[in-house]
């Protein structure tokens, strides 16, 4: 093998590590609003505002990383609780085709200002996110969704996603869960796209679009919902199942699909619906 194939095959499996951190970050963002019972596909345009604001905080502020992480959260947050008043009073299919809406227009919003670099996107962005602190970001995430699971927090959470009237008669706050797992989607998903920018180096509007938000989706489809630990799960075999099939060639994306069905028909909970216990949250 020749040095430059060598470095290719470098390059493409540290791209693929630096993706298993950032897919199970946005497994989770869509963990927090399926476990309340709630099917919004905002986690796309989420990790845009957190992208682009990180990567304008670095390209027009100069500023440094560590302070542009946290400050990623802010647009997200602040586009979470603009859109979660009359979006929240929606479920279902409605409140999933309103979220991928809301997607769609902030993909345009960067295509035609040029403050978001256009359909060319933002380049040159420092890359300043190393691996280790991508998995140390998810694994902190992990271990609060974990402990809130075995919470009571968490227990209400489980009460709404199987029976929101009965959640209501037993007191839960319905409207503030729901509310505050949208937040929580916003940060978990604008810390993914801030990572994402700064690990690649690269950001573009058709990154933030209608079908990265199904593929999310199909993060916590395949790996289920029964704790924070199934979506991720679920993330890191979709990541990877491209990458093994790839001596398929054009074989690989059939294949993709094939499995991704056949896990939805067999075991439609989840991969790991039949390990973890219905409590964790």
């Amino acid at each position: 093998m020749s040095m430059a194939a060598l470095d290719d095959l470098l390059w493409t499996y540290q791209n693929v590590i630096t993706a298993l951190g950032i897919n199970g970050l946005l497994a989770l963002s869509m963990y927090v609003v399926l476990a309340v019972g709630q099917l919004s596909l905002g986690q796309a345009a989420f990790m845009g505002l957190g992208a682009y604001s990180a990567a304008l905080m670095s390209l027009k502020l100069a500023w440094p990383f560590w302070a542009v992480l946290p400050l990623s959260c802010v647009a997200p947050v602040a586009f979470a609780l603009a859109v979660g008043g009359p979006t929240l009073r929606l479920s279902g299919v409605y409140l999933a085709i309103a979220t991928i809406g809301l997607g769609e227009v902030m993909r345009g919003v960067y295509l035609n200002i040029d403050l978001f670099g256009g359909a060319l996107g933002l380049s040159g962005i420092p890359e300043a996110a190393p691996q280790w602190v991508i998995f140390a970001v998810l694994g902190l995430a992990l271990f609060v969704l974990w402990r809130i699971g075995r919470s009571g927090v968490g227990r209400a959470m489980e009460a709404m996603r199987l029976d929101e009237t009965a959640a209501l008669s037993m007191g839960v706050n319905v409207r503030r869960y729901r509310r505050n797992a949208l937040l929580a989607s916003a940060v978990l998903a604008g810390l993914a796209g801030a990572l994402s920018a700064h690990a690649t180096s690269f950001i573009g509007p058709n990154d933030f679009g209608f079908e990265p938000a199904v593929s999310i989706l199909s993060f916590a489809l395949l790996g289920g919902i029964g704790s924070p630990f199934a979506p991720v799960l679920g993330a890191w075999l979709l990541t990877l199942l491209p990458e093994v099939l790839r001596p398929l060639a054009d074989l690989r994306l059939v294949l993709n699909g094939v499995v991704i069905v056949l896990a939805v028909l067999f075991l439609p909970r989840g991969l790991l619906s039949w390990r973890m216990p219905r409590r964790a949250m």
